[in-house]
């Protein structure tokens, strides 16, 4: 790690209801480097805002960091991948110590998980004020987001803002420093076209109208009381900004998991059994589609028998070439669920391109985590196995960054 001396002018509005569009333009020396901080001020009371200069020490590493961007909508799942991802990194994911309690960022000994909700420039009432929802563009800083993943990818540390889910206040900043890699999750990691060209791979969890409205009416009638009218209501009032802002991301993404009805129960709306699609784009740098049985191959394939059990509607696996927004992407899909994770085994085994380290890692990452949602189906399974990908993906990225300078000296 490289230690840099920094000076920070900062200009902060205090206007907390309607905006936190604070930019703070650091120096970094030798580094000739620039990058765009946020922090609070205290206010000056004839003019309202305060000029602040301070010297402060960041951390520079010397290793690029690797960015993979997570995006769906709220209620989706991101939270349970992030977790399975970090798993197979190795090491619990914990807010940063001896911060704020309500922080969204967590950390593990790999990787660091930065919440997108962090760059509202909006908190809940100035929201409300200016009839804006979260998913509007308008209620987001992309700048500071830009600014702040770019200095993060090039091994600089951060003041990140921090917006806090349980006042709908923004709180103020926490360091985060560069890890080997970052994940940025939430509604908008590919929108901003900057942004997207940082990430080195991209994930769209895209969980369809069906499927969610089913599971909403589960969680806000039985846990919460709601009625099915203000449900169907909430579910319509976010829509439109979903379907322009939100939605529109899965055409960027290097892997796409689809949640769909079953097709193996006619008529089915219950959410219960579902059938599942990853989406893979070919020719994406350092990763390569998985496949079952024979690559590029149309198969459909129903593993229920003696080496899996299958109780009713049972399972059906189908996989093969696609088009997807203009994309040739490789398709592999799973309908219905498992009865035994352990029997998980016997469809592993018929898998290519997983990436594991060794024989059944994707059955025993999946038994380590039988109390996550989705164990029992596809979105589990395949959650699982684009963790496995990333952590491919990162290997041959710090490999190919260790073997350039030896070639540079070959050549």
């Amino acid at each position: 790690m490289a230690i840099c001396t920094t000076t920070v002018y900062t200009i902060q509005s205090l206007n907390s209801t309607s905006s936190i569009s604070t930019l703070t333009k650091t120096h970094l020396g030798s580094h000739n480097k620039q990058v765009v901080f946020y922090s609070h001020g205290k206010k000056n009371s004839r003019k309202g805002t305060t000029n602040i200069t301070t010297t402060t020490t960041i951390t520079c590493s010397a290793d690029k960091t690797v960015v993979i961007g997570l995006a769906a909508d709220s209620g989706c799942g991101k939270s349970t991948f992030m977790r399975r991802l970090t798993s197979v990194f190795g090491g619990a994911a914990e807010p940063p110590r001896g911060g704020n309690p309500d922080s969204n960022t967590l950390i593990s000994d790999v990787t660091t998980v930065i919440c997108l909700d962090d760059y509202h420039s909006l908190d809940r009432t100035g929201r409300k004020e200016k009839g804006v929802t979260a998913l509007d563009p308008r209620a987001n800083n992309f700048d500071l987001m830009y600014e702040q993943v770019k200095a993060l990818k090039s091994g600089i540390a951060v003041e990140k803002p921090i917006y806090n889910h349980v006042t709908g206040l923004l709180d103020p900043p926490e360091l985060i420093k560069p890890p080997k890699i970052l994940v940025i999750e939430g509604l908008h990691p590919m929108y901003d076209e900057r942004v997207r060209k940082l990430l080195d791979f991209s994930i769209y969890l895209d969980i369809s109208n069906d499927v969610k409205f089913a599971w909403k009416i589960q969680r806000d009638m039985a846990e919460r009381g709601h009625s099915l009218e203000s449900i169907k209501a909430s579910i319509e009032a976010r829509k439109p900004d979903f379907d322009a802002y939100i939605d529109t991301q899965k055409q960027y993404a290097d892997a796409v998991i689809e949640v769909l009805p079953t097709q193996l129960i006619p008529g089915d709306n219950e959410g219960k059994v579902l059938r599942v699609r990853l989406i893979m784009k070919e020719g994406v740098k350092y990763f390569s589609p998985v496949y079952l049985f024979d690559e590029g191959s149309t198969i459909t394939w129903i593993p229920c028998g003696r080496k899996l059990t299958c109780s009713y509607p049972g399972i059906k696996f189908f996989y093969g070439p696609e088009a997807y927004f203009g994309h040739e992407v490789s398709v592999l899909e799973m309908d219905g669920q498992f009865d035994r994770l352990d029997e998980l085994i016997y469809v592993e085994s018929h898998l290519s391109n997983i990436s594991t380290k060794f024989y059944g890692e994707v059955t025993q990452q999946m038994l380590k985590h039988t109390d996550f949602p989705g164990s029992s189906n596809g979105t589990g399974l395949f959650q699982t196995i684009v963790g496995l990908k990333i952590r491919d993906l990162f290997e041959q990225i710090v490999a190919s960054k260790v073997a350039a300078p030896l070639e540079a000296t070959k050549a």
